[in-house]
């Protein structure tokens, strides 16, 4: 575990993702305007969130945003589907 992730608050994780979405924003050629009228949110949304003013975002807003971007399947990152725990596997085989 990275723990110097366990140390930042929720609000400075946040402000990170913002100014890191920025940079994907950028990188992608879409300006905020685009992103506005593609996630449906506002330019001054999307810019309290880049320059870490808005810590308040939503899951749902995020999704919209990343969506905007075409990076959606990023979201799976975030909680990655679990393998089958040793005592499935267990079960499964001992079934066969």
């Amino acid at each position: 575990m990275n723990s110097e992730l366990y140390e930042k608050s929720g609000s400075d994780i946040i402000r990170e993702l913002g100014k890191r979405y920025g940079s994907y924003r950028k990188r992608m050629g879409y300006t905020q305007k685009e992103v506005a009228e593609k996630s449906g949110l506002s330019i001054f949304t999307i810019s309290s969130f880049e320059n870490g003013s808005s810590t308040g975002i939503t899951i749902a807003s995020f999704i919209k945003l990343l969506r905007s971007i075409d990076s959606l399947e990023e979201i799976e990152k975030l909680l990655p589907e679990l393998p089958v725990s040793p005592r499935e596997l267990f079960k499964k085989q001992s079934k066969k």
